[in-house]
């Protein structure tokens, strides 16, 4: 884990940033993808405290659904670094709306930015993979990708898009000693559960076996596991961390 060398898209806040922390506490190098310079400040500070519990940090620009932008950003932590050996395709937007009013582009963009997004940073770094005959590829996907959810149509496609690309690449790259798995979380406290209303969180715990929200750092705890020794022989695989949300 120490050599290991992460590639995490967005990673500037939420699930991708304690991601990247989990994987500092072990020591490893950690390149934090952010979308635009807006994100930047949020990176840097990503990047600081990556350093600050024992890793390296180093930021990246790229918009994932915009294949060029991801090439040249895995291009370039190759040159400047020499391998990535995982990719944690974590990168996703929401854009909640029933089907009878959610706008075609409202559709497009979370089918670009989180379905593609995922395919595009996947053949970006397989290519350096293959080479290296090593890559661990661990997919952010949802629960809401197995099960649907009313007013996420969008939003449930995509992560369902991923755990489909997931089974795939897994077939595809097994022979070169290129694992792919995915973990499909439940309601996890981030930046982007925080807006929703009092009476949404009432039901959503309501339906969680455990009855209380999952951490960040749950999510992160099992993409450490996917992408350790311990899970070498583990591919094409969906790790539901849901508390029961989905029994």
């Amino acid at each position: 884990m120490p050599n290991q060398s992460v590639l995490i898209t967005g990673a500037s806040q939420g699930i991708g940033k304690q991601i990247a922390l989990k994987y500092a506490q072990k020591g490893a190098t950690v390149y934090i993808n952010y979308p635009f310079e807006s994100e930047i400040e949020n990176a840097e500070k990503v990047a600081n405290d990556v350093t600050e519990l024992g890793g390296k940090g180093y930021i990246y620009e790229a918009d994932v659904s915009v294949f060029s932008q991801v090439k040249k950003m895995v291009d370039d932590i190759v040159s400047d670094h020499g391998k990535i050996d995982v990719l944690i395709a974590n990168a996703g937007i929401t854009k909640d709306k029933l089907v009878m009013r959610m706008s075609p582009e409202d559709w497009a963009s979370v089918i670009n930015v989180n379905l593609t997004g995922s395919f595009n940073c996947t053949k970006a770094v397989t290519k350096h993979m293959m080479k290296a005959r090593y890559g661990r590829i661990v997919y952010i996907s949802s629960v809401v990708g197995i099960m649907g959810n009313a007013g996420q149509a969008n939003y449930s496609a995509s992560k369902g898009g991923i755990i489909a690309l997931c089974k795939s690449v897994a077939k595809e790259f097994g022979a070169r000693n290129i694992t792919s798995n995915c973990i499909a979380p439940g309601y996890i406290e981030t930046e982007m559960t925080k807006n929703l209303s009092e009476d949404v969180n009432k039901e959503f715990l309501s339906r969680v076996s455990l009855k209380c929200f999952g951490k960040a750092e749950d999510i992160a705890n099992a993409a450490l596991f996917l992408s350790s020794d311990q899970a070498s022989y583990i591919t094409g695989h969906v790790l539901v961390v849901d508390g029961g949300l989905s029994l």
